[in-house]
């Protein structure tokens, strides 16, 4: 049986994913060499990586513009080399201000490019059915790569240093342009395709003119149209605890934390990687799950679980590997099971030729959040000398984040269902 193409692309920008996490998985590695290597602190350490998470949240509503104009493939390599050479030269940095220009600015910009909100895009473009499915997958790719890179980096780190580690992510960034030049393409209709599930042309999501005008202002006016609608307010406000409870805290700083608590580095990076090992089979359930059930009961249960493991995680230190183990399991099966059901209200609410560029706004509350905690609970701990507050502030708001979201397409008590917004340049979406 011949595969459709729509799945060749999946594979590619999975690979892709795999390898743009490598490099996110780098600062909790690298928190502890590089303190004992030039002395910054913990909250130096933090800026840098909370200057990456916000550049890589603003830069994708301008990106997802950009690549109206110029095309999915170009943008993906542009990335990808912008990435790895970055990257490639953080090996020779000596002095501060050199690791937040190139770990927080252009590896910001670079991972923003290529950032949550392709899923989006792939997923609304080359698919008619199994949308969510798909959106759970490539979200899961970054936990495969969590899954294959943290407890190399870490091995890595400890036995020959953080320079060779960082090396390692950066050939892999530059490999994974070949089968991005090779494989994809903008529309189905490039390789003379339907997209899959699509019985009929008239089957297809229309192709949207190819933009005028500046992509910066474009993705402003988007913004704009979308700003004054509650939905969409309810998503990003949600969505920005979502970042600040997965890699804004954990994902930047359990490794340390856990060292702080006796736990060896190696051992520490490997209990991030099996968070990333119960995120994969998550957030493909969950996308499973988002093509079937009400997204926004979904959403409810994700964040109050995720709120309840993170109450929990300062209690788990006490009790030794069987209270952390139970953290990993649960916490990891949640840890972005958000992203599939988000995608999907977004594509329901602002219609599908939008959902590309309104979900990167609403991806950029979600890194404005991981940058906020992840500076903040670096100074949290520079203040207070451990992590306990900072976790249990990320355990209330995910269950304020559960009160949100059921409220997203509720005008009045009774459950009124969504219904898409149409997004022009010069009117705003009517109020949801």
């Amino acid at each position: 049986m011949k595969v459709h193409y729509a799945w060749l692309v999946v594979a590619v920008v999975f690979v892709m994913t795999m390898g743009t996490a490598g490099i996110r998985s780098i600062p909790g590695v690298l928190f502890i060499p590089l303190e004992e290597d030039f002395g910054w602190s913990r909250a130096t350490l933090s800026l840098a990586v909370s200057v990456n998470l916000l550049l890589y949240g603003l830069c994708g509503p301008f990106a997802a513009s950009i690549m109206e104009r110029v095309g999915t493939r170009r943008l993906m390599v542009g990335g990808l080399l912008l990435l790895g050479g970055a990257v490639a030269l953080t090996t020779q940095m000596q002095e501060a201000w050199q690791l937040i220009l190139l770990w927080g600015v252009l590896v910001g910009l670079g991972s923003g490019s290529m950032a949550g909100w392709m899923a989006a895009t792939i997923s609304n473009r080359w698919f008619v059915n199994r949308r969510g499915l798909v959106v759970g997958i490539l979200t899961a790719g970054g936990a495969t790569g969590q899954l294959i890179f943290l407890p190399l980096l870490a091995s890595v780190a400890v036995s020959l240093g953080w320079r060779p580690a960082v090396a390692i992510v950066a050939a892999v960034c530059l490999l994974a342009i070949i089968p991005v030049l090779l494989i994809v393409r903008n529309y189905p209709r490039d390789v003379g395709a339907l997209p899959f599930g699509a019985k009929s042309p008239e089957d297809a999501p229309p192709v949207p003119p190819r933009p005028t005008g500046s992509p910066f202002v474009n993705a402003l006016k988007t913004l704009r149209g979308c700003a004054g609608n509650r939905d969409f307010r309810l998503l990003a406000g949600s969505f920005f605890i979502c970042g600040a409870s997965t890699n804004g805290l954990i994902g930047t700083h359990l490794i340390p934390a856990s060292m702080e608590h006796g736990i060896p580095e190696v051992t520490a990076a490997g209990f991030l990687a099996v968070i990333g090992v119960f995120d994969i089979v998550g957030t493909t359930l969950s996308g499973w799950l988002s093509d079937r059930y009400s997204n926004r009961w979904l959403l409810v249960w994700y964040y109050s679980l995720r709120g309840l493991a993170l109450l929990f995680l300062p209690y788990a230190y006490g009790t030794g590997y069987f209270g952390l183990g139970l953290f990993v399991v649960f916490y990891g099966l949640d840890w972005v099971a958000t992203v599939p059901p988000t995608v999907r209200l977004t594509a329901d609410i602002f219609g599908r030729q939008n959902a590309g560029t309104v979900f990167a706004w609403i991806l950029a509350a979600h890194q404005l959040g991981a940058a906020t905690i992840a500076f903040s609970a670096g100074a949290l701990r520079t203040w207070l000398g451990d992590y306990q507050a900072a976790f249990m502030i990320a355990g209330v708001l995910c269950l304020i984040a559960a009160g949100l979201v059921i409220r997203i397409g509720q005008s009045s008590r009774s459950d009124a269902p969504l219904r898409p917004l149409t997004l022009t340049p010069d009117a705003p979406p009517a109020v949801g």
